[in-house]
């Protein structure tokens, strides 16, 4: 199973319980280091191994926390929008467009964020001067 799973995470859950099984790594803090996770996380993953076996190891449970303020539908009209000739002369004017037209409330470092490091968007250049 090992060497056929394909997921970073299962494989990694795997690798841990291998270690653990064959007494390559010698405790759960071990292990937790050689795989680069918390020892809680190692211990949780044990847990649920004990509880239910194999398949509730591998078992992939839906992440929780908030959801994420900037949909993919909001992005990617982002994207469109910053691609227009028309674009934004400003991380303000991107901000006001997705507060009027996208009805998306976020931070202005949010948009900042978004805008120049993740769509590598430019910003129109005034000609006026």
């Amino acid at each position: 199973m090992l060497c056929q799973e394909k997921d970073a995470v299962r494989h990694q859950k795997l690798q841990v319980l291998y270690w653990l099984k064959t007494k390559t790594a010698d405790s759960v803090l071990s292990a937790a280091v050689r795989v680069g996770k918390h020892r809680t996380t190692i211990q949780r993953w044990l847990s649920s191994y004990r509880s239910g076996g194999i398949e509730e190891l591998l078992c992939q449970k839906p992440r929780s926390g908030r959801p994420r303020i900037m949909t993919p539908e909001t992005v990617k009209k982002l994207s469109e929008e910053l691609s227009q000739h028309e674009g934004f002369s400003s991380y303000k004017e991107a901000h006001q467009w997705l507060t009027l037209c996208c009805d998306v409330e976020v931070a202005y470092r949010t948009v900042h964020q978004w805008v120049r490091y993740r769509l590598k968007g430019k910003l129109r250049i005034s000609t006026s001067g």
